[in-house]
């Protein structure tokens, strides 16, 4: 009998729970699955790929070195373990719990389902701070900090293995995938993280507060740690500790804010795994459903709406598979209120589009940036003051709209204070229904943070969306 250890979004040996009760307890078959229905899943890009498959390499030799190499098959994860239970016996399945999306939680019942059947106990190990089957909010972030304060569990030394080929780590080619062409997407990996993790505490974080806003700065003065804490290549635990050991500065806590509120967005969809398809107040459905408008959300999708703002960081992220906080929130807040799009189609390209994607963040900030939670405030972003505010000399929008200026360059879409007129209005009426007021009070009681603002973080500790 054996112990299988599944990889989903915790691709690391350090501070892997699972992986180290494993290990004590016999011979371990680490596992990843590459499954089609994931692949295939409308929030799914190659460029996901292309980080996991570089993480899984990593993985792999860390876990060789260790005397067992990582094991990859292609297939739903059912039929993996049910061929791997037939051969060898399955004594315990680990794995870390997981906050992903709607497809990830339903293969996740049935493979409780297919375990309980199959008289195979399956633990699963808390991957962060998102608590599962949280009653209520109450105590929610003394739980987190007491999360974040446990130690750091080390790798184990020694891996009693499994004969069994590791297989191969498919490219994306052999998957299906469309050609990744991303110049400048970064690179998976726990050796990555490590060294973007140093460089952030050692230099390049000591502007974090004043540099995050602008694309221009926040290149290179966000931690750019996203991607690693989205596919687990390192964890949120370590991140928090090695950040505290630091003297204290409007920085650190400033970061420090974003790490606690990563999680507490993500327990909003551990919460209601349902609020990736439907708005957080059920008294704003139709708001905007009928109203899509495909030129509009296209023109959106490929830069070209006449705000250099917008265009750049569309244009940016599509080539990089990044760009900060703030212009995220500001492209789905033009989508949302001067295009009046859906939320859900436009996360869906903005999903395809993040290398640091992350379900549980994505969806409630796609919604808060929309106006459908009912308890954020309204944040309606003029982009020609982004621009004045976060790129005066035109440095980031010369470089990804080289055009403007010239007859090339489109003309605005929509008139910015006509489309936030009527944005308003639209909202306002929603509302004003009845039964509204009544419904925003439960998602405030369900869903609302009861820690209150972190001091030297300010307002926007709201607007994580997956910050690096």
């Amino acid at each position: 009998m054996i112990e299988v250890v599944w990889f989903k979004r915790d691709l690391r040996v350090v501070d892997h729970a699972p992986l180290a009760e494993a290990s004590r307890r016999g011979p371990v078959l680490p596992l990843y699955v590459v499954e089609p229905s994931v692949l295939a899943g409308e929030d799914f890009d190659a460029c996901h790929w292309t980080f996991v498959s570089a993480s899984l390499r990593e993985l792999r030799a860390e876990l060789a070195a260790r005397g067992q190499p990582l094991v990859v098959r292609v297939g739903e994860v059912v039929a993996v373990l049910r061929a791997i239970h037939a051969e060898y016996g399955i004594a315990r399945l680990w794995s870390h719990e997981e906050t992903g999306n709607g497809l990830t939680f339903r293969r996740d019942v049935e493979v409780g389902r297919w375990s309980r059947a199959a008289g195979i106990e399956w633990r699963e190990t808390p991957n962060g701070g998102v608590v599962r089957r949280l009653r209520n909010r109450d105590g929610w972030a003394r739980r987190w900090e007491a999360r974040m304060a446990e130690p750091v569990v080390a790798a184990p030394g020694r891996i009693v293995g499994v004969t069994m080929a590791p297989g191969p780590i498919p490219e994306g080619r052999e998957l299906g995938l469309v050609v990744d062409r991303r110049v400048g997407a970064q690179v998976g990996g726990a050796v990555a993280a490590g060294r973007l993790l140093d460089s952030f505490l050692r230099e390049r974080g000591l502007r974090y507060h004043r540099e995050m806003s602008s694309p221009v700065t926040a290149g290179e003065s966000c931690s750019r740690l996203s991607p690693h804490l989205a596919y687990g290549t390192i964890s949120t635990r370590m991140v928090v500790q090695r950040l505290r050991e630091q003297a204290g500065g409007m920085a650190w806590r400033a970061f420090d804010a974003r790490l606690h509120w990563r999680d507490h967005f993500m327990q909003k969809l551990e919460d209601e795994p349902a609020i990736e398809h439907h708005n957080f107040v059920r008294s704003f459905d139709g708001m905007r459903e009928n109203d899509f408008d495909a030129e509009r959300f296209a023109l959106w999708a490929e830069g070209r709406t006449g705000y250099p703002m917008v265009d750049a960081c569309m244009r940016c992220l599509r080539e990089t598979g990044w760009i900060n906080f703030r212009m995220r929130a500001m492209l789905m807040s033009f989508a949302a209120y001067h295009l009046w799009l859906h939320w859900r189609p436009a996360g869906l390209h903005l999903a395809r589009l993040f290398v640091d994607y992350e379900p549980g963040i994505h969806w409630s900030q796609c919604q808060m940036q929309s106006g459908t939670t009912g308890m954020n405030t309204l944040r309606i972003y003029n982009p020609l003051k982004q621009a004045e505010d976060h790129d005066p000399d035109g440095v980031f929008v010369r470089r990804w709209v080289p055009e403007l200026g010239t007859d090339g360059y489109v003309a605005p879409m929509v008139e910015h204070a006509a489309a936030v007129r009527q944005a308003r209005a639209r909202l306002s009426e929603f509302r004003g229904r009845g039964g509204a007021r009544a419904e925003i009070a439960a998602v405030v009681k369900k869903h609302g943070s009861r820690k209150g603002r972190v001091r030297g973080a300010g307002e926007q500790t709201v607007l994580v969306f997956g910050e690096g």
